[in-house]
């Protein structure tokens, strides 16, 4: 099996071998999100799979994956700049069990980070400044003596009336309603105020509802009502609930 025909399912990519290879040295793909170990176990499991080896094929994907591996290392270890081809076998093993203990210090930190962040993953941190760190200081802009004196003469100057007519309510007389209804009593025993109301703003409405208010205070009327939001029914003090309110109701 040849390893560009190898398809891969890994975390962060999916699709054929050479696609891989084609992105990590385009950049378009981290190399350091692709696991180059899972890499290798896939090709195993397809060579198990099969019942002959390809030898050819093998060593092709083994040179692959030492170039992906030695590319991962140099982006692991960007400030590296030694020559292995130039070291001893002794130097050479050295050196690689000094990165590999690096390697694993960072693989370490990297795991007790990732266990300190699913721990405090229910935490929600302040954005923003830091509530004792010191504020910056105010720079003033340059300015003239003159524009600061007329700044001030402004400031100093008296602040003109504000007008507060057009928040003015014109609120009918309540006399006007009081003569009204009584009068409407003289002409008859007993009205109903819905349609006495009719035609009237809101304003007029609320001044003839005050008199008729002032009228029952006064016990110059007797007000009924049959149930909540019912009309109400206006009539004398000596009226007794009777057919007139059913008169009353027609008009």
């Amino acid at each position: 099996m040849r390893a560009p025909e190898l398809d891969l399912d890994l975390e962060t990519f999916e699709g054929p071998f050479d696609l891989l290879l084609t992105l990590v040295l385009r950049e378009e793909l981290e190399l350091a999100e692709v696991p180059v170990a899972e890499i290798v176990v896939a090709y195993v499991e397809r060579l198990a799979a099969r019942a002959r080896l390809d030898l050819e094929g093998c060593g092709e994907f083994l040179v692959l994956v030492a170039s992906l591996l030695e590319l991962k290392a140099r982006d692991l270890f960007p400030d590296e700049q030694v020559d292995l081809s130039e070291l001893d076998p002794a130097e050479a093993a050295e050196e690689l069990a000094r990165r590999l203990e690096e390697y694993r210090r960072i693989k370490t930190a990297a795991a007790w980070l990732a266990e300190r962040l699913e721990h405090e993953s229910d935490r929600y941190f302040r954005i923003g400044p830091a509530p004792l760190a010191p504020r910056p200081e105010r720079q003033l802009a340059p300015g003239r003596p003159e524009e600061l004196a007329q700044a001030l003469r402004l400031l100093a100057r008296e602040p003109s009336q504000l007008s507060l007519s057009h928040m003015g309510l014109l609120f009918p007389p309540i006399e006007r309603f009081l003569d009204h209804f009584r009068a409407r009593l003289r002409q008859r025993r007993a009205f109903v105020l819905d349609a006495e109301l009719e035609g009237l703003s809101r304003l007029e409405q609320a001044a003839a509802f005050l008199a008729l208010l002032e009228l029952r205070k006064a016990n110059e009327v007797r007000l009924e009502q049959a149930a909540p939001f019912a009309p109400i029914r206006v009539s004398r003090p000596d009226v007794e609930r009777s057919t007139e309110w059913r008169t009353a109701r027609s008009a």
